[in-house]
């Protein structure tokens, strides 16, 4: 009999694969997406210095509405962007973190472009 696949498993591999491909630097540091069933979270990681430096999420006080479908994800992305630009931040790297660019994912993408972050 077949063994069926962990899908968390397999997405990490997927992350763990990407990750060896980019890293968030300084001067372009790295936009990281997580999903939840229930959330969305997305932060701006440094990975030379080792510190997230803007995160935004569905469980921020403030948040209003439901917080697992697509205008969730690009209030999300609208929010993590405006906090990177007042803090000096204009280009990412994208990290989807193994998840399909479908979705809640590409909403949140979607939503960091239009409030001015640029990948």
């Amino acid at each position: 009999m077949v063994a069926k696949r962990d899908k968390n498993q397999q997405r990490l591999r997927r992350h763990r694969r990407v990750r060896g491909k980019i890293s968030g630097t300084a001067a372009r540091p790295r936009l990281c997406v997580y999903r939840s069933n229930k959330n969305i979270y997305a932060q701006i990681i440094d990975d030379v210095k080792g510190v997230t430096l803007v995160s935004a999420s569905t469980v921020e006080a403030g948040f209003e509405g439901t917080t697992s479908n697509k205008e969730a994800a690009k209030k999300v992305g609208q929010k993590v962007a405006e906090k990177a630009l007042a803090a000096g931040i204009e280009t990412v790297v994208f990290d989807r973190g193994g998840y399909i660019y479908h979705g809640r994912v590409s909403e949140l993408a979607e939503g960091a472009r239009e409030a001015g972050l640029k990948f």
